[in-house]
């Protein structure tokens, strides 16, 4: 991959490694068991990485119309998930075309009855710590005890809605033994409470947020010990990863347009910026990179893009070898929340291109 990404036509460009991605999708199938896995197409929605995932996942999760529409006109045969707070008359009105349905609230699931029939989950909100959790999905994310019974209510009324179980995404960032625990703690209280509301087959999705380590690209979360947990849990399990399925399976490739030195620190200007690849603006980290034709003792730099704002850094303060107009450097783990988080026109730089590598 290395010489191919040298030797492309235009810079700044991404590359997709769909074969290694491919790769990585079967082992997580095949580590999770019995559990359904679902994609979650906010990671990266690009069709050939939808395409990609396709034959290895039970599902694509979704979180607007606009990516419902995008995922079934790119893989029309593929179950569907529903979920996100504020959703649209016009979105809950395409309920009927989803496999699940993930309901945020008792207002919403009332204006999901007026619409006819509909396979739901309810989003629950518990109150459980979630220890080193890089993001807590707190505030308007699912419903407390006393909502989640009111919605039973409107359920006993409406039997034209159909409860399947509990959706429970609490946090994301964590271990697998973490998040098994996070999940047992779910299920201890969903099983019993969803027994006593009727359901006799009941479902529990307990999101996505598997660990992803950006300091350590090497590293990967721990799917054959998560998989084998929760198959222990009596109820049909489902998660949703997306950052920890595609992030290792991306390039962001670009070129070195400058190098100068202000008040005695470096920086190598490169073409493209943070409006491409947003990632290490928004966690607040350097993002991984490979040097592709230079080498050479490194010295301190901060690698920086083309906008007009000190925020515009994908590194700092990094050992690089020493750097010249023409250089090529790779930012690897770009393959999910990058291009599609990003501000893309911005200054109206022009956009990157896409390139699909298949070994």
């Amino acid at each position: 991959m290395n010489e191919h990404a040298t030797r492309l036509d235009s810079y700044p460009a991404y590359i997709y490694d769909l074969a290694g991605l491919k790769s990585h999708a079967a082992s997580i199938r095949a580590a999770l068991g019995p559990t359904e896995l679902f994609y979650a197409a906010k990671a990266n929605p690009d069709a050939e990485i939808l395409r990609t995932l396709a034959p290895h996942v039970d599902g694509i999760e979704v979180s607007s119309g606009g990516e419902l529409t995008h995922v079934r006109k790119t893989l029309p045969k593929i179950r569907t998930a529903f979920g996100g707070p504020g959703k649209t008359a016009e979105e809950l009105a395409l309920a009927h075309r989803v496999d699940r349905i993930h309901v945020e609230s008792p207002s919403e699931l009332a204006r999901l009855a007026a619409l006819g029939s509909s396979n739901i989950l309810l989003r629950a909100n518990l109150p459980l710590k979630t220890p080193n959790a890089a993001l807590t999905m707190s505030g308007p994310f699912g419903m407390d005890e006393d909502a989640l019974n009111e919605c039973a209510y409107l359920l006993a009324d409406h039997p034209q809605l159909t409860l399947h179980g509990v959706h429970a995404h609490l946090a994301s960032g964590m271990d697998a033994r973490t998040m098994l625990k996070l999940a047992y703690r779910i299920a201890e209280w969903a099983l019993p409470w969803l027994k006593d509301h009727g359901v006799d087959n009941p479902e529990l999705n307990v999101g996505g947020g598997m660990a992803v380590d950006y300091s350590r690209p090497q590293t990967r979360f721990d799917w054959e010990t998560y998989g084998a947990g929760l198959s222990l849990i009596p109820a049909k399990v489902r998660v949703e990863p997306g950052r920890s399925m595609t992030a290792y399976h991306g390039w962001y490739v670009t070129d070195v347009l400058d190098v100068k030195t202000t008040h005695g620190e470096t920086y190598i200007i490169l073409r493209g910026g943070t409006h491409h690849l947003r990632t290490p603006v928004t966690k607040g980290h350097n993002q991984p990179f490979k040097v592709l034709t230079a080498s050479g003792i490194g010295s301190p730099a901060t690698l920086v893009g083309q906008l007009c704002t000190p925020k515009d850094v994908f590194a700092r303060n990094v050992l690089v070898p020493p750097l010249t107009p023409g250089d090529i450097i790779a930012f690897t783990m770009a393959g999910a929340y990058a291009w599609n988080i990003s501000h893309h026109d911005f200054l109206m730089h022009p956009k990157p291109s896409f390139v699909y590598w298949e070994g």
